[in-house]
């Protein structure tokens, strides 16, 4: 019997390990398929407050996760395949072993849309990035490609246009899918070109250099051809990873856990954070923001509980 188990253990969920730990409630912290989340694939991180000079990803989970454990976290390595939350303590079975909590802390994150185009995960981290305010420093003066039509492709190749010299934006259609207003802005934009009615085949680089060209392919006319470029954002969407939770958790149209503004679900003991839950900011020093809030309510929750079980 745990008093709180955490799944995730990326910003979001390390935070709330870091919080739950403090509180001397032994958090389990159970990493999922990919330790550190999105930030295990990502190479240098620029706007983390506290790292003037930047820091990679993997190397701030690992601070993250040695601070976790500094005050009694423990990590397990592996996935959560089963949630009960009909009953309290809640179940879950954790590497076919059976897992007691008292509260749960859901810090499962979302994975971004990618195309599976060659060239794609060889060169992620290195010209193939799904967030342009994460790295669109990095792109200051170069080319780059912004594949996408919908909102996020179209606020993503906008945002770009504060560092990059062009922003080509490439879409399957003949017409964007974004909201009227930005789209306006965009084509009122001199520095974004819109290539139409193509997608991408392929993305070409160097392993040393990274990203150098994209190969594009028009639907109509079926001719191809390289578009020399510095950098590749992929821009179709994220899925939240919330499936396991579906039939026992209140989500969104698109799947993100519905919360109130502390952090909590619609199971009383059951939390979520970063990601999972947050569509609109998606940013390491948010998710790291909803973790903390979640460990606190978590907390509150289970001094509650406690306050129940033994009247004064």
């Amino acid at each position: 019997m745990r008093d709180v188990v955490i799944l995730g253990a990326g910003p979001a969920g390390l935070t709330a390990a870091i919080y739950a730990a403090r509180a001397n409630l032994a958090p389990v912290v159970v990493t999922g398929a990919l330790f550190g989340g999105q930030l295990a694939l990502t190479t240098e991180v620029e706007n983390f407050p506290g790292f003037p000079d930047g820091v990679l990803g993997p190397e701030l989970m690992e601070l993250m996760k040695r601070q976790a454990e500094r005050f009694g976290a423990e990590v397990r390595i592996g996935e959560v395949t089963e949630v009960v939350m009909t009953r309290n303590p809640l179940r879950m079975t954790l590497n076919g072993e059976l897992l007691e909590a008292k509260s749960l802390i859901i810090a499962t994150g979302a994975s971004a849309r990618l195309l599976g185009v060659p060239g794609e995960s060889e060169f992620f981290g290195k010209g193939v990035s799904t967030c342009a305010t994460c790295d669109g420093f990095f792109y200051r003066g170069k080319h780059v490609v912004v594949v996408g039509g919908g909102d996020s492709a179209v606020e993503e190749g906008t945002f770009l246009t504060r560092y990059a010299a062009k922003v080509y934006l490439v879409h399957r259609r003949d017409r964007l899918r974004a909201s009227q207003i930005l789209q306006d802005r965009a084509m009122k934009n001199d520095k974004i070109a819109f290539i139409w009615d193509t997608v991408l085949e392929a993305v070409i680089g160097d392993e040393d250099t990274g990203v150098t060209a994209t190969r594009l392919r028009n639907l109509k006319t079926g001719a191809e051809e390289e578009l020399p470029v510095d950098g590749v954002f992929i821009a179709i969407g994220h899925v939240p990873n919330t499936k396991l939770f579906e039939t026992q958790l209140k989500l969104d149209e698109q799947g993100y856990i519905v919360t109130d503004s502390r952090m909590h679900t619609n199971v009383k003991g059951v939390f979520a954070c970063g990601d999972c839950q947050d569509y609109v900011y998606r940013q390491a020093i948010t998710a790291a923001g909803t973790g903390c809030m979640a460990a606190m309510e978590a907390e509150k929750f289970l001094a509650e509980v406690e306050e129940r079980a033994y009247p004064a």
